[in-house]
């Protein structure tokens, strides 16, 4: 959904340029010539940002800027041909996210409305993440009784309590941005942001002015000074994904961030203190990469402190059937549909090899659960991946699931069966008998 920005301009010329701008530049506008309006508008309408002229012809833009404030927290612009450090003070005080000139470049213009909406963003995660996340929390979001699984939750438990470096490895799909979300909220920073970076979408000119900000006429572009993400993340966590992918020359200041709690904006002169703990993560073997001079060896020790790796899915397909019940109660609340898979469909999700793992899981049971319109889904509304040849070389038979794994597999569909054993044997792929000699061996009731 586009982003929507109000403009009130009395100028003509300048409003159709503003508005032009915007629109070429992916936003929904909505531009005014008077005040009134806009406060109908402001009091009726949600939008993301707004800016205003300090002086219009029915009032002045500071009445704007306190029906906004008083009502929702969005980013005011304010911008004036008659600059002043009075109005610039005032428009401060009464919580304009910037102040801007007339004459400007409409450059210059939007990237201060994007720099606006990236702040709002931020804000809006952390207002969110806190809210859902703050809950006691042993990650409702990781599912998994599987001894690997285990192994993961205690290792997330000693280094919630740590406020050293993490390194979480696995494989895409594995669920590598819930554990580092986990070990933030369980730990003593979980009132302070957590920062996510995704690394890898990062250009290679622009990573080191996301990261650590950037001063004014640092480059061409810095029209003005902007913090980078450690600022954002000071007294928080900063989550940096795929840091893989973080090219040499910024690793060597990433290095001097973990050795000394200091880094430099770029074409800053000050040095600048940081505590931010860094969770970083990557789908790649860096111990490879440091081999083939990828990766900085000094910087892949001082990320290795704690390591936690995730295994794939097919290495826990104890875990599938439980995750299963998991995403199906999700969609089929979220989506108000009260359906289940069919015998045949389920040994279909039982016996394939999910190369994207967890988040791959997912994603097909929200497919599937969206688009039926049965009380039941079938096999053949499964996508066609499933059921084409992409399964991995084993049986949904009970004797082919490995040990560890086989009392967690006969719970789970005893589950979702709902104590049915006779439809438990058959999707086990066993006779009752032999179910019911299993199930006491283990001392399910």
């Amino acid at each position: 959904m586009k982003e929507k920005v109000l403009v009130v301009e009395d100028d003509k010329l300048m409003r159709i340029s503003l508005e032009d701008a915007l629109k070429g530049a992916g936003y929904d506008v909505l531009s005014l010539e008077t005040g009134t309006p806009a406060l109908d508008a402001i009091k009726q309408d949600s939008f993301d940002i707004a800016v205003t002229d300090i002086r219009l012809p029915d009032m002045d833009g500071f009445d704007i800027m306190r029906e906004i404030t008083g009502r929702k927290d969005i980013p005011v612009i304010m911008m004036t041909a008659y600059g002043s450090i009075k109005d610039a003070v005032e428009a401060m005080k009464l919580g304009a996210f910037d102040y801007i000139t007339k004459p400007f470049s409409l450059d210059e213009f939007l990237m201060l409305v994007e720099r606006a909406l990236e702040t709002k963003r931020l804000r809006e995660e952390n207002i969110r993440l806190r809210r859902d996340l703050s809950r006691c929390y042993r990650a409702p979001n990781i599912v998994g009784e599987s001894p690997e699984m285990k192994k993961v939750f205690s290792l997330i438990e000693r280094v919630s309590a740590s406020d050293s470096t993490v390194l979480i490895l696995g494989e895409s799909g594995t669920g590598k941005e819930l554990v580092a979300t986990t070990i933030h909220y369980q730990s003593k920073r979980k009132e302070k942001p957590l920062i996510k970076v995704n690394c890898a979408a990062l250009p290679e000119g622009l990573i080191e002015s996301e990261l650590f900000g950037h001063e004014k006429g640092a480059f061409t572009g810095a029209l003005k000074k902007k913090p980078g993400r450690f600022d954002l993340a000071e007294g928080g966590s900063i989550f940096l994904d795929e840091i893989g992918d973080i090219p040499l020359s910024t690793q060597a200041k990433i290095l001097r961030v973990l050795q000394e709690k200091t880094f430099e904006r770029v074409g800053g002169t000050s040095t600048l203190p940081s505590d931010a703990r860094v969770i970083a993560a990557t789908n790649k073997n860096l111990e490879e990469e440091v081999k083939a001079g990828r990766f900085r060896e000094d910087l892949y020790y001082r990320l290795n402190v704690l390591p936690i790796s995730l295994p794939p899915l097919r290495e826990r397909t104890g875990d599938i059937p439980i995750l299963i019940e998991f995403f199906m109660d999700k969609f089929r609340n979220r989506l108000a549909k009260d359906v289940r898979f069919s015998p045949e469909a389920f040994n279909e999700l039982l016996a394939y090899d999910y190369p994207g793992n967890v988040r791959e899981l997912e994603n097909i049971i929200e497919r599937c659960v969206t688009f039926t319109e049965a009380d039941m889904i079938s096999k053949d509304e499964l996508p066609s991946l499933l059921s084409g040849g992409q399964q991995i070389a084993r049986s949904t038979l009970l004797s082919d699931v490995a040990a560890d794994a086989e009392k967690i597999h006969i719970m789970r569909v005893l589950k979702i069966t709902q104590g049915s054993k006779m439809k438990a044997a058959e999707i086990l792929g066993i006779s009752r008998k032999t179910l019911w000699e299993k199930m006491n061996s283990y001392g399910i009731g």
